[in-house]
Formats: structure tokens, C-alpha cells, sequence
């Protein structure tokens, strides 16, 4: 039987470049995201690679729409098999650590975090219903960010929320491993999308300036790409892990 992949936040950016890549590797696509489905320009791109797809319109945050995506999810495809928590928002408005507004940090919190939270939570119970195949039940991806580890006190509460993440990948993880379902984390870096292109003179001048070994932005495709392997039969002994995508930003160096 055909398997089927969630993937939040995938009407644009990194999470449509991950679920294009998952339906071309064979996988049913559920598209969750906030936008009305006619306002994702990139459908047709799914239509010509004749993938099965079926667009979910919800807030990630908001406990209803989790139900809702699930029920949508196994209603029309009678399972499913790999969650990636992509959704993400950044803050509405830059502030020092000082500033930060109690609302600002909620909001980013409910998405990134508690959403993550939960969303795992119903799928995971979704997934403990369909039997082990091939010593695999399911597959679950974070996307966090470099910002898990690295300070930005111009935006806390993001920083704050992806490191929560990786917290939850190895909580799911250690809690998963016994009923064959495996967690990882991908840690995008500098990657080319909505959400960086606001500070595109920042990143442009870090490039330049040789503080990523891989001399480039990233793109979409290049996290995708990740997200893909481990989806595939190729990490089943391996979970609770992650993979920075972000052209060798992390290595320390003199």
C-alpha cells in the first residue's frame, strides 16, 4: 500500500519544497497549511508529477485543526506514515530580549512548540493503530533551525521555540523507539525563503564574509533533500538524532 506524508507549513518555502520531494519518492501528500488552497501557486507543480495529494487549511495552534488534519488525513488515505512539523512563524516584529512582549512569545510558542507538541501527539496515536512494516511503524521530522543553539536576542522567543523542538524530537524519540517509530530533527541554517528575505543585506554580508564554509544561501530543495533520506527504509537504527543543513555554519573555527 501506498504510504502517506503529512507536512505542515507547505504552501510555500521549505514545506512544499519537502512535500514535492516526498511525492516524488512515492508517498501520498497531505498539505497542511493557514492559506486558502487557492492561494498556493505551486499545486500545479504536484498535478504535473501526478502525485495524490489532498490540501488541509488550518492553525497549527489551535487543537480542532490537529483533529481535523488527522481525521482528513486517514479519511482519504487510510493512514499515515510520516509526520514532518515544518510550520514555523517568526516574530511579528523584531525586539531585544528586553522588549519581548508576553503576546509575542505566546504566539510564537503556540506554533512552533505546542503545536509541534500536540500535532505529534494525535498522529503518533494515529500511527500505534496501523502495524510495523518492515521493522518501521513511522517517521517523524522536526524542522527546527540553527537558532536551537545559536543566540539571537533580537528574536528570543524563536530561538526559545526551535530549541523546544529539539527537546521534543528527543522526547518523541526515546518514547517512540520501542513501538518502531523514529524521530529526527533537520536544523536549517541561511535557507532562501519568505521568512529570511526580510534581512537578505544581514546574510548576504555573513556570506561574504566567509562565516559559512559553503560559500552560498541554501535552498528549500537542499533541506528536502534530507528530509527525504530520512523518510526512506535507510534510518531504522537510528532516531532522537539531527542533521544541520546550513552549509557548515555550525563548525566553530578560528
Amino acid at each position: 500500500m501506498k504510504k502517506t506524508a503529512i507536512i505542515t507549513g507547505a504552501s510555500r518555502g521549505i514545506g512544499n519544497a519537502i512535500a514535492l520531494q516526498l511525492g516524488k519518492d512515492g508517498f501520498n501528500i497531505v498539505l497542511f497549511a493557514t492559506s486558502p488552497e487557492a492561494s498556493c501557486n505551486s499545486l500545479e507543480k504536484f498535478k504535473k508529477e501526478r502525485i495524490d495529494y489532498i490540501y488541509v487549511r488550518g492553525n497549527l495552534a489551535l487543537h480542532e485543526d490537529r483533529m481535523r488534519l488527522v481525521n482528513e488525513a486517514v479519511m482519504h488515505f487510510g493512514g499515515i506514515h510520516v509526520l514532518v512539523n515544518n510550520a514555523g512563524v517568526a516574530p511579528l516584529a523584531r525586539a531585544d530580549l528586553l522588549e519581548m512582549t508576553e503576546e509575542s512569545f505566546d504566539r510564537v510558542i503556540g506554533i512552533n512548540t505546542k503545536g509541534n507538541m500536540f500535532v505529534t501527539q494525535v498522529v503518533v496515536k494515529q500511527m500505534l493503530k496501523q502495524p510495523v512494516e518492515d521493522g518501521k511503524r513511522g517517521t517523524i521530522v522536526n524542522i527546527s533551525s540553527c537558532s536551537a543553539e545559536v543566540s539571537s536576542p533580537n528574536r528570543g522567543e524563536y530561538c526559545v521555540s526551535k530549541a523546544g523542538v529539539s527537546m521534543l524530537t528527543k522526547l518523541y524519540a526515546d518514547r517512540l523507539a520501542s513501538e518502531s517509530i523514529f524521530v529526527h530533527e533537520v536544523r536549517p541554517g541561511v535557507i532562501a525563503t519568505d521568512m529570511t528575505s526580510t534581512v537578505q543585506a544581514k546574510y548576504d554580508d555573513l556570506i561574504a564574509r566567509g562565516e559559512f564554509p559553503i560559500a552560498r544561501w541554501g535552498t528549500p530543495e537542499d533541506v528536502a533533500l534530507v528530509v527525504s533520506a530520512f523518510c526512506s527504509d535507510k534510518f531504522k537504527y537510528t532516531t532522537g538524532n539531527y542533521i544541520d543543513v546550513d552549509g557548515g555554519f555550525h563548525i566553530r573555527h578560528l
